[in-house]
Formats: structure tokens, sequence, C-alpha cells
């Protein structure tokens, strides 16, 4: 239930701030919806604040350790403006231990993943009865539809298809701190990419931990293939149609054979495969081997016109040898990624592996982190620059962060091309020719008349 705009008053302000994935970036837009349905209005700067918004990322301590940093400054903060209001959500709300520490931090409101649709409650509360409230749920109730949201400005937008995690990685903490995978129905999902048409936007994101297993939960079956064609059939004025993140174990022929139909559907793949050694991945518990990945992924190369296949890798994960780390590395060499994200392993607290016990030293995992990312940026030079002289259709985004006179556009399979261009251009998709390829981008030039 909302709370009257009367009871807060229209000169209040938040200063929401967002950490983690795609999925705390689309829970924030929902967070900023109810906030400006109570009449608050936000600020980039929490001086500025009535009410400050953590939405947290629990994936590694890294990520925490950013929070509560900031956190304290924003307390050291309040001793000179104590009726500021601290609020905190997110996966970090989910975890015990954080809940108990947050509590000798000067959080007023705290609330988790599966309830931030009683956040203007807990605001009321917390404000009007002059106390804490503090309200997580530790298993998910039912999807919550038609819930207020304030989208980012663009013509990008993410909607979520499901919920929560079934897979249990070792490493990963997700499925405790977002729960067992609920999906939406169709007709919700459809709806809400109908109204971001509406709305000028032209290309959408379907997000999921696991976005091949849609559908578990609901009355009538579907997969994500078939929901993937039901929303390119019924989003007239959506262009383009991505999707993230796709688990190597439950990639179906068919979703492959749907992706390389085309039309709406971009030829972009993120599958993460982790490791390439089939002793680190049963430890992980990812459910698949180094042939399976290499089987799938050379099938989508082969069915797939121009598909780019992009990927996450940990080094350094327990009693990860140097024979391990040479086998991800042989899958690298194999798969050819377009991109690859890399991290060092750090130990979770709450998933099974941080009680393992063959720790890998710092610096040997230095040392494969920086070799695996050399390997990677040669590739992907390799294969950009084979794309010069090519015509890319490009959906322009804006200006270059780096030069005013120049744009920056996305390619189906999600290469950035920049390129010199008018204003007017933002928003339309068109034809560039690449001129230079580089590691992480293209530059490119306009064709045609415009």
């Amino acid at each position: 239930m909302l709370i009257n705009n009367s009871q807060v008053g229209f000169n209040n302000k938040y200063n929401l701030l967002t950490y983690g994935c795609q999925m705390n970036v689309r829970d924030s837009e929902t967070i900023s919806g109810i906030l400006e349905s109570l009449g608050y209005i936000s600020t980039d700067n929490y001086t500025e604040a009535d009410l400050v918004v953590f939405n947290t990322c629990s994936v590694r301590h890294s990520a925490e350790n950013k929070v509560y940093s900031k956190l304290g400054e924003i307390n050291k903060f309040k001793k000179h403006k104590p009726e500021l209001m601290i609020a905190f959500g997110g996966c970090m709300a989910q975890v015990p231990e954080v809940r108990r520490r947050l509590k000798r931090l000067g959080v007023d409101v705290l609330f988790g993943t599966h309830n931030i649709h009683n956040l203007a409650q807990l605001i009321d509360e917390a404000r009007n009865e002059n106390k804490r409230a503090y309200q997580v749920w530790d298993e998910a109730g039912p999807v919550i539809e038609s819930l207020p949201v304030k989208r980012q400005a663009g013509l990008s937008a993410f909607v979520n298809i499901m919920y929560g995690c079934n897979n249990f990685c070792s490493y990963c903490i997700v499925p405790y701190t977002r729960g067992r995978e609920r999906s939406r129905t169709p007709e919700h999902i459809i709806h809400e990419v109908s109204n971001l048409a509406e709305a000028g936007y032209k290309e959408v994101t379907l997000l999921g931990q696991n976005v091949n297993s849609y559908g578990l939960g609901l009355e009538k079956p579907y997969n994500f293939a078939e929901l993937l064609e039901m929303v390119a059939d019924n989003s007239p004025g959506i262009e383009r149609i991505r999707f993230t993140t796709s688990h190597p174990k439950d990639i179906s022929d068919k979703l492959i054979y749907t992706i390389a139909k085309g039309g709406k559907i971009c030829e972009h793949v993120h599958v993460a495969l982790q490791s390439g050694s089939n002793k680190i991945l049963n430890m992980m518990n990812r459910k698949y081997t180094k042939e399976h990945y290499i089987n799938i992924t050379s099938k989508m190369r082969d069915k797939i016109p121009n598909v780019a296949i992009t990927t996450d890798i940990i080094v350094g994960f327990p009693g990860e040898t140097e024979e391990d780390f040479t086998e991800t590395i042989d899958v690298v060499n194999k798969v050819q990624f377009d991109a690859a994200y890399t991290f060092m392993y750090s130990p979770r607290s709450g998933t099974r592996a941080a009680d393992f016990t063959e720790h890998v030293p710092i610096g040997i995992k230095k040392a494969r982190l920086s070799y695996l990312m050399e390997v990677q940026y040669d590739i992907a030079a390799r294969i950009n620059k084979t794309l010069e002289g090519q015509i890319e259709e490009v959906l322009v985004e804006g200006p270059s962060k780096t030069n005013a006179d120049f744009l920056t556009a996305r390619t189906r399979n999600n290469r950035i091309v920049i390129f010199p261009g008018s204003s007017s251009l933002i928003g339309q998709i068109i034809n560039i020719r690449i001129v230079e390829g580089k590691t992480f981008s293209l530059t490119g030039e306009l064709i045609n008349n415009f």
C-alpha cells in the first residue's frame, strides 16, 4: 500500500545508490517509482536528501566493502542532519550476518530483494512512528506485478522475465539472496514491453539469472525460445531484443535456431564458461563439461550468422592447478570469445566454496588473470580487425563520452561503434562502414546520405 503524498510532502528528496548487476539496476527503477509515487524527488547529492536508499550487491566482498565505506561516510554526515533517513535493501540485506551488523550502523529502514513492494509501508512506519522498520523475507513470495516504475532515460530498457536461481554454484551467493526461480507470465512480460515501445524505447534486454530455465512455476508450460518468439511477434516499435544470462547446461537447439532466424532477436549470447577444467567445473557445481561447452558454442557459431559469444571466467578457484588453468586457456582459444569478463576467485561466506581449503596464492591468481586477459584481448582485437571495411547495422545510442563530435552506436551483436555524426541520428538504426577494429570497440563512418 502506498502512502498518500500529503503524508510525505513534495519537498522531500531521495538519493538512490545502486550497486551490482542489471537485476539491481532494474530493481532500482522500481524503488524510484515507489518513492516518486510518495512525492519524493530524486537528487544525485546525498547532502541534499531527506532519504538515502542503498540497493546493494553481495556477489563479492569487495562490493560489500564499497557499500560499508559509503554507509560510513553518510552516517558521519547524518550526525549533522539527524532527520536524514537511511534505507538499506538489495542482496546484502538478505545475508543474516549483514543484517546483524546494520543494526549498529544507523540504518532506519531495512528491506530485502523479496519485499521491495513493502518499501513505502516501511518508510511510513519509520518516519511517522519514529522507529526503525526492518523487514526482510527469507523466502520469496509470489511475483508482484504492476509496481510503480521510474525508468532510466534512453533507448534500451531491462525487463525481468524471472527471478531467483536454482543452480547453487558453489561459489555463488545469488540463490540465497534472490531465492528460487519464479517466472513471470508471458502476458505480463509482453504488456511491459509494449508499454516500453509506447514510451519510445527501441530495445529491450530480457533478464534472468538463467533465462534458459524460463517457464518454471507457470501453470501453462513455456520455454525461453517460445517466449522470445512471443515477445518478438507482439512488440511493435521495439527494434531489438536481447537477453542475459544463459547457463550452458540449459541452452537448447530450439533456442539456437530461434536466434538464428534473426529479425528482432539479436545475435549475441552471453554464456558463462567460468572454467575450462572439468575438475574445477565439477567443484563449482556447474553441471556441464568442457566438451559440452565447446560443442554448444560451436553449434552457435555454425547456426547463427555473425553471432558474438561473450563469457565470464574465474581464475584461481580453490584447487585450480596449472594444468586446470591451461585447460581454461585451451577453451578460450578454441571458442574465440568476442569478449570476456574475467575475475580472480575470492571466497564468499555463505557459499560451499568458502569452506574449500586448497587456496591458490594471490600472486599466482594475479599472474593467471593477467595472462588470461592478454590472450583474450588479443583474440578480441583480431576479431574486430576482421570487421574493417564491413557494413554494420547499428542503433545510435547517444554522444560519445570522450568526443562531442562523435556518436556511440551498438551493433546487433553488441559491439560498440564510435563515429562522427549529427545528434539528429540518435535513436535511429543506420548502416555504418567499419574503419578500424580495436580491442574494445570499433570506429566507423556514415554511409548512404545521412
